[in-house]
Formats: structure tokens, C-alpha cells, sequence
């Protein structure tokens, strides 16, 4: 009897060191957050906990989403897929249907003994994925939702992607339209007088911090995704997070129109924001509008990052922190009136580039800052490897890790960015390429070979993008190496297409 106890106690201690051997995962999305951070240098956005994370951790701050939309770009970092895999270019397409057996980032630390947990928006809404998580995926007021029984490699193909039939349809559907506007919507801002707990978004750090105590006490590590909504559209706050800043201290947008040389439908009417009532008519928003907005854009920033630091004070207090890495994106970047736009929906580089922090317990390289271009799909093999896992085969990206040890390290590859177009002339797909001081975009014929518009900016002298350079010929060759990286003709059309990785760079 001795024996046998003695036996189940090594057993159990042994099953808890190799537990412990494993590091935590808090992975934290905010949605619609661009990189106007604190850890940025900006003066003006309160952010202090987004801040400790950089303190603590790398700034990437030439991070890029594959697709600047919602659906898009958090199945590409959560697949490590890109959206000429998946087929996800919009928002009403699952990528089980053109991935069925893909394995997921969390699904693939599930199936090497971590517990993996989602609260909030963390995969597009409506389009959870069951097979990720150890737990049905928690919402806000007590939803959860298990999406394994539903079968998403079921649904009509259409001409450029896949339609859900009836039983896959997103949970929130969409209502119908009066005039361009939504009858159930509000205004595009809001001063709440609710506390913070009454809010989506502080209602999920309350049960992440629940979560966290109970993660505590189980042998096993966890990967805990959590999903914060705000800074999207409606700007809705408390009250003492608009109070945070001086309206007449907010920057109106630096230019109101597309830069020149870019085609016209580079850019979009700003349908997302008209849809709620009381926004100005037309184009470009005036500008008082415009600084109001703004306020309510940036106190939701604030709001949210009151939420994070509940999280990092929850970390402390059950005594992770020291055995736990933490990731921050935001889904893409945000237009606030750049270009006369609004939201996000292009390939310009404040839409496209992302916040991504990466904190490393123990890291000798915290607080630093990396400048080479990175991707939202080397975030999967960058987790796998400095967790030990074996990085999947067929896989977008690339790890990350050599610069986590080392920021300064030479950049490696380009990021590539996406977004489809319809024109008068039919659908193409602007391909937009970065290299650490160069964004060209592409627009390609879908399903074609023909380039009918070419945009080319520098980012170093020309941060604001006001003028393409594409007609320049000193930058013919430039062009020519940038349209390398382009993917291959049929690859934005064709459901079999075979995924192309980049080389993997160790």
C-alpha cells in the first residue's frame, strides 16, 4: 500500500512539473485598435497597461494584418493561414469550409495538454470554432456557444467564396436597412453612465479574472484567449474615460482625400460609419464631427486598456505573471478621417498595420522595440516555438522568436496585406507588399493576371502616404521586386488552391 502511494505521488509530482515546464498563454485581441499606443510614442492616447505589456515584453511596430477587416484577419492569426487559404475575405465565410482539418493555434496547444479557453471576440462573431477550445466559448451575459455539431464544409460556393446556408448563419444576423441606415443601432458614440462592469468589456475582464484564479488551481497550463470589442464603432464609454481628455487638444485628420496617384476605389465611402444615425450626410466627415469621434475613439482605447490592466493585476495577485506570456494584437489598424476615411477596408498603411506585443517571461530583451516588417500569421509558429511545439507544416509565416532574442536582427522577409475590390470594370484584389520603408499595392484582375492600378509609398518620407510614386521611373526596379511577392494568379478565386508557405526562416 506504501508502494503504491509512493508511486501515485511521484507520478503526480512528475505530471506537475512537466505542467509547470509549460508556459501560460494570455492572448488578448482588441478589436479596431490601431498602433497610436503610449508603447508607440504617442502622447496624447491614456494608455498605461497596454503600456506595462510593452515594458515587459517586444513592440512590433511594423506589425501587419493580412486582411484589414474582422473576419479576415483573426482567422488568419488564429489559423496561420492567409486569406487566399482560407477563403476568408469577408465577413460571412467560415474557414472550416475551405479548411476543414486546418489545426488552429489553440487547438493545437489543446492537443499538447494546455487548457484552452476563449471569453469575448476572439474568432469573428457568429463564426466560433468548438474544436479550439477545452470549454464552449464564453460571451459576455452569460453566453456560451459550441459550434463542433454544426458542419461548416457545408455551404454554397460561390463565384469569389463561400455562403453560409441557413443553419450556419452568424449568430448576430443582420438587420434590415432604412435609408442606409440600421434601425437598430445607436449613435456612433456615446458617454455612458454605466460602470465599467456593465459593458461588454468589463463584464469579460470580471470573468477572466474569475477564470484565472480557477486556471491557477489545475495541473495543467492554459491558453486563455480574451476578446475585448471596444474601440469598434459605437464609441460608448463611461463617463470618467471621455473626461480623460481635453476635446480642444485633439488632432483633427492631416488630409481629407486619397493621395494622389492612387485609383479611386483604393479607397471606400465610409459605409460602416453612415450607417448610424446622426452622422453627418456625405464626404468628408466635417471636422468638428471628426474631433468628436475621435474623443469617443480614443476614450474606448482607454476604457479597454482600464480592462487589460485588470488582467495584469490578476496575473500578479494568483502569481502567473512569471510563468506567463502575454500577446496583445489588434485585429488591424483604423482610419479616423486619414484619407477622408473611416474605419478600416483598405490597403493604406494605417489600416493595415496593427498593434502586436509579445511578452516573454524572463526575456532579456523587454521594453525593446522591433522595426522589421512582420506578419498576423507568424504569430502561430512564433507561440508554437518559444513553447516548445513543433510548427505545423503549411503554415503563412514564419517565428518570430530570433526577434524576441534579438530586435535589432536584420528583417527577414516582407509583410503582405490584401483587400478585394469590385470596380467597373469587374472584381480584382489589391495585393499590398512592405518592406521596412516601402508599401506597393497591386490591383490584380481576380482569377487574372492583368494589373489594372499600381500604388507604391514611402513610408520613411512620406509617413502620411499623400503621393504614389508608382509612375516614377527610377522606381521601375524597386516595383519589379516588390511584385515578387505577389501570390500566384488564381489563388484569390480557386477553393482548391494549394496553400503556398513562405520559406521557413529558423
Amino acid at each position: 500500500m506504501k508502494q503504491l502511494f509512493a508511486l501515485l505521488s511521484i507520478s503526480l509530482m512528475l505530471t506537475f512539473v512537466e505542467a509547470a515546464d509549460k508556459p501560460n498563454i494570455l492572448f488578448i485581441a482588441v478589436d479596431d485598435l490601431r498602433p497610436e499606443l503610449g508603447c508607440y510614442g504617442n502622447k496624447i492616447i491614456k494608455t498605461p497597461n497596454i503600456d506595462r505589456i510593452a515594458a515587459r515584453g517586444i513592440v512590433f511596430n511594423k506589425a501587419y494584418c493580412q486582411q484589414a477587416v474582422c473576419s479576415p484577419s483573426r482567422t488568419a492569426i488564429m489559423t496561420g493561414l492567409r486569406p487566399d487559404v482560407t477563403k476568408v475575405w469577408d465577413l460571412e465565410t467560415h474557414f472550416r469550409a475551405a479548411q476543414p482539418n486546418c489545426v488552429t493555434l489553440p487547438q493545437h496547444f489543446r492537443a499538447n495538454g494546455w487548457h484552452c479557453a476563449a471569453l469575448g471576440k476572439v474568432y469573428h462573431v457568429g463564426f466560433e470554432d468548438g474544436r479550439s477550445w477545452s470549454e464552449p466559448h464564453w460571451y459576455p451575459k452569460g453566453r456560451a456557444v459550441d459550434t463542433d455539431p454544426i458542419d461548416w464544409t457545408k455551404q454554397i460556393v460561390t463565384k469569389h467564396g463561400v455562403k453560409v446556408e441557413e443553419y450556419g448563419k452568424p449568430l448576430q444576423g443582420q438587420p434590415a436597412r432604412k435609408n442606409g441606415k440600421d434601425p437598430k443601432k445607436g449613435p456612433a458614440y456615446e458617454i455612458s453612465s454605466k460602470p465599467d462592469d456593465e459593458l461588454p468589456d468589463g463584464a469579460t475582464a470580471a470573468e477572466a479574472v474569475k477564470r484565472l484564479a480557477v486556471l491557477k488551481s489545475r495541473r495543467e497550463p492554459f491558453f486563455l484567449a480574451v476578446g475585448f470589442v471596444k474601440p469598434h464603432l459605437p464609441f460608448v464609454a463611461p463617463k470618467k474615460y471621455w473626461d480623460m481628455y481635453n476635446p480642444n487638444l485633439i488632432p483633427v485628420p492631416t488630409t481629407n482625400k486619397l493621395p494622389t496617384g492612387s485609383p479611386q476605389f483604393a479607397g471606400h465611402n465610409n459605409g460602416e460609419l453612415h450607417a448610424y444615425p446622426g452622422v453627418p450626410k456625405g464626404n468628408p466627415i466635417p471636422s468638428e464631427f471628426a474631433r468628436t469621434l475621435r474623443h469617443g475613439y480614443y476614450s474606448c482605447i482607454s476604457y479597454t486598456d482600464a480592462q487589460i490592466g485588470r488582467l495584469l493585476d490578476a496575473l500578479d495577485k494568483e502569481g502567473l505573471a512569471d510563468n506567463t506570456i502575454i500577446v496583445l494584437w489588434g485585429d488591424h489598424g483604423w482610419q479616423l478621417g486619414d484619407h477622408g476615411l473611416w474605419h478600416k477596408h483598405t490597403n493604406f498603411e494605417i489600416a493595415a498595420r496593427a498593434p502586436l506585443l509579445i511578452s516573454v517571461p524572463k526575456s532579456k530583451t523587454v521594453g525593446r522595440k522591433c522595426e522589421a516588417p512582420v506578419e498576423f500569421v507568424d504569430v502561430y509558429p512564433t507561440m508554437a516555438d518559444i513553447c516548445g511545439l513543433p510548427i505545423p507544416d503549411r503554415l503563412g509565416g514564419n517565428s518570430l522568436k530570433n526577434f524576441i532574442e534579438n530586435p535589432d536582427a536584420p528583417a527577414a522577409d516582407v509583410a503582405i496585406s490584401q483587400y478585394p475590390r469590385s470596380t467597373p470594370d469587374g472584381a480584382v484584389m489589391g495585393y499590398s507588399i512592405r518592406n521596412e520603408r516601402y508599401r506597393a499595392t497591386f490591383w490584380r484582375v481576380r482569377n487574372g493576371s492583368k494589373i489594372v492600378a499600381t500604388e507604391l509609398y514611402d513610408e520613411q518620407q512620406d509617413p502620411n502616404e499623400t503621393v504614389s510614386l508608382a509612375d516614377m521611373p527610377e522606381h521601375k526596379g524597386l516595383l519589379a521586386t516588390l511584385a515578387k511577392h505577389i501570390p500566384p494568379v488564381g489563388s484569390d478565386s480557386n477553393p482548391g488552391a494549394k496553400p503556398k508557405a513562405k520559406t521557413k526562416i529558423r
